[in-house]
């Protein structure tokens, strides 16, 4: 999957360094800082002119605000959507759900906020997708349906934003990427913390060249891999009578997945606990590999290579200590860990080079090798929530028309790395990968486990055609 990289000066990472005593210039390019807001509303004309009016892009003029639709939002959409509805730029116009009570829950938030009664509801995501005036969406689905939902977002001709995982599968994750990239729309995965100070400093300055020549990113897998045989597959609750399709729609709830009887525990405790509702390690490894990835400059491939060890990573249970062991082409170390970390918050990456090493975490806090301590910033030590900056980053992009960091290429290379992690943990054994091919290399066994099963008629083949 060619990709041309995008690579801008990071001025904030150039700053800390500068308060820190360092030369600015030793900051250097890093990848992925997207366009300032600007003066982007309209096209400029001859000299001494001025404007000659709005610039067109796609079915909006970029001085219009742009017309969001929600499709799956609770819980952690809820914090997403806030975020959106306190935007200028955003009008937030539909939501589509298959539970009543969430789409009532989305409307009412919506409603409020603008003092109105415009929202409309969906129980039918296909409804609001069809919807010609809606330009983008915020898609906050459970994980099974992440990826359909972006490539059939990306058919639509709509920009969106996605909660992580990305997609359940290798092939899926490539399937998504393949259609963003196909029609052309702008797209942002929940992989937060690119926009978080702490993460940006630290890859800053592996990308920098202060740390030496990279060794190693190592990236925390924190939640532990669960289990693939009779704790993944198997279900723990008695069949109960379904609700009503108005209510809950049971059917498109379970959407791409094999057929299950309904029990109203799957809905709310399910997600953690089955194969078919989570995609291995990705729960976290979507953050810190994609960071990872990040700091090596590894974002448009993979590992080679993946070794796991500590555990045996079959059977029921958690597994308390693990290592998964990858390597880049080029010899740099990808290691995913959930033990041994400096107790700098949850989703931690430690980067190593020849001449030093950085930590950093969701605490806020950025430890370095001793050699290194001038360079670390004043603004450190606290943990906070960059949501808004990452959506502030993405309306931004749908404006320039340009790639956010989290966009649909970098995160299917990730995830791909980290459904391959997880396909050596279950099979317990080393295994090699061929990122041109998109293929393990003499693993029928490993190549099988690349994809899954969809069930009618969200089949795979029906996802590479317009809806």
């Amino acid at each position: 999957m060619a990709k041309e990289k995008q690579t801008v000066t990071r001025r904030r990472f150039g700053k800390a360094l500068a308060q820190a005593g360092a030369a600015a210039a030793a900051a250097g390019p890093v990848l992925g800082q997207a366009p300032g807001p600007g003066p982007v509303d309209q096209a400029p004309g001859p000299p001494g002119a001025g404007p000659i009016g709005p610039v067109v892009v796609g079915n909006y003029a970029l001085n219009d605000q742009l017309v969001f639709g929600g499709i799956g939002i609770r819980g952690r959409g809820m914090s997403d959507l806030r975020q959106l509805l306190g935007d200028s730029r955003v009008r937030f116009a539909a939501i589509a759900d298959i539970r009543d009570s969430a789409r009532e829950m989305v409307k009412s938030t919506v409603d409020n906020y603008y003092k109105n009664h415009d929202c409309v509801m969906y129980r039918d995501a296909t409804e609001l997708l069809a919807r010609k005036d809606i330009n983008a969406l915020l898609i906050a689905t459970s994980d099974r349906w992440h990826g359909l939902m972006a490539m059939w977002a990306a058919q639509s001709g709509k920009d969106m934003y996605i909660e992580k995982p990305a997609a359940m599968s290798i092939m899926e994750s490539y399937a998504l990427a393949d259609n963003v990239r196909r029609y052309g729309v702008v797209y942002q995965s929940g992989c937060q913390r690119k926009n978080q100070f702490a993460f940006e400093f630290a890859v800053g300055l592996a990308r920098s060249g202060k740390l030496g020549r990279l060794l190693a990113v190592h990236a925390d897998t924190a939640i532990g891999l669960g289990t693939v045989d009779a704790g993944g597959h198997g279900w723990w609750a008695a069949e109960s009578p379904e609700p009503e399709p108005l209510v809950f729609d049971w059917d498109k709830w379970l959407g791409p997945c094999l057929w299950r009887p309904y029990n109203s525990a799957y809905a709310d405790r399910g997600r953690g606990e089955f194969w078919d509702f989570h995609a291995g390690l990705l729960e976290w490894a979507s953050h810190t590999v994609a960071m990872a990835q990040w700091a090596a400059d590894m974002e448009y491939t993979e590992p080679v290579e993946y070794a796991p060890e500590g555990g045996i990573f079959r059977g029921d249970g958690l597994i308390s200590r693990y290592t998964i062991n990858c390597r880049y082409a080029n010899g740099v170390k990808l290691i995913l860990r959930n033990h041994s970390w400096n107790l700098l918050g949850s989703c931690s990456n430690r980067f190593e080079g020849t001449e030093g090493w950085v930590e950093t975490g969701d605490s806020g806090r950025i430890e370095v090798s001793p050699n290194l301590k001038s360079l670390l910033p004043t603004r450190q030590g606290t943990r906070y929530d960059p949501t808004a900056e990452h959506i502030r980053e993405f309306l931004q992009c749908i404006r320039s028309r340009t790639p956010p960091r989290a966009n649909a290429d970098v995160t299917a290379h990730a995830h791909v790395a980290s459904h391959a992690a997880w396909i050596s943990a279950q099979l317990n054994r080393k295994v090699t990968w061929d990122p041109a091919k998109r293929m393990f290399l003499n693993d029928e066994e490993a190549n099988r486990m690349r994809s899954r099963a969809y069930r009618e008629p969200w089949r795979m083949e029906a996802l590479a055609t317009n809806m």
